[in-house]
């Protein structure tokens, strides 16, 4: 292993989970905001250029900061649901064959990183080779998620309140295997993770969309500003207190340096 550096990725607490869920929706109404409101294919070519700058801009840091960090994940949220979008909307791929393919993409993922650097751990991202290959996993975990809450909600039928209690409860299911069963630390957190992506995307969706889609109706640029509001002070509790990093143990586990 060459290039250390200080590990780049947040401890794993209570806050990480409720900051990745808030993205999760908020990169589902903003993309959907911006994509009715304007060009389509300006909007996700301008988003492309803001991911792009995102990550290079956390890549560049030294350590992990907050608001940078948070900020590429939120860029990650929103042209992941952008390139979902576009491969069902735009080529008229349907969701049963977007989800498998993106299924499978995120399953080479991290059979690669494995096999490479012999653990998937985020507790090791400590070389720039580790760094790539975990945001590579994260972009693919949101262009899965958002296709298969889609799928869920659209193709199954069970719209997005549904689909959004199904994902929660999905979501509890590592955390029990975990806690009883003795589920591995690295499979339960990736699964979870995996999992918060169309568990906040559908309840965003369920919020803004129109009554006759079975949402509330309160639309998605007003939801997608609560939402980065939230974001924003949360991650300036993170920002300003060194102990809220990790503000209690999580009920998800942070997957260990021994990669077991």
């Amino acid at each position: 292993m060459t290039d250390p550096r200080p590990n780049k990725v947040p401890e794993i607490g209570v806050l990480f989970w409720v900051i990745k869920v808030l993205t999760t929706g908020m990169g589902e109404t903003t993309s959907d905001f911006f994509v009715k409101q304007f060009v389509p294919e300006i909007v996700v070519a301008i988003a492309g250029v803001a991911l792009a700058v995102a990550l290079l801009l956390q890549l560049r840091m030294s350590r992990y900061v907050p608001a940078v960090y948070w900020l590429a994940v939120t860029m990650v949220s929103v042209f992941g649901t952008m390139a979902a979008d576009v491969v069902h909307i735009v080529i008229g791929v349907p969701y049963v064959v977007s989800t498998a393919f993106f299924g499978v993409a995120l399953i080479a993922a991290f059979v690669v990183w494995r096999r490479v650097e012999g653990t998937l751990s985020i507790h090791s991202i400590v070389t720039r080779r580790r760094e790539l290959f975990y945001w590579a996993v994260v972009i693919i975990t949101f262009a899965f998620g958002t296709a298969a809450g889609d799928l869920t909600a659209t193709t199954f039928g069970l719209g997005y309140l549904g689909s959004g209690i199904l994902f929660a409860v999905v979501m509890a299911v590592p955390a029990i295997g975990w806690a009883r069963f003795g589920l591995g630390d690295i499979l339960a957190f990736w699964f979870a993770y995996v999992v918060t992506r169309p568990l906040g995307a559908s309840f965003a969706d369920w919020m803004g969309v129109s009554a006759e889609r079975g949402g509330l109706a309160l639309g998605t640029g007003p939801v997608s500003l609560v939402l980065a509001t939230l974001i924003m002070v949360l991650v300036g509790v993170l920002s300003v207190s060194r102990t809220a990093r990790a503000p209690f143990r999580s009920i998800y586990p942070a997957p260990g340096l021994d990669g077991k």
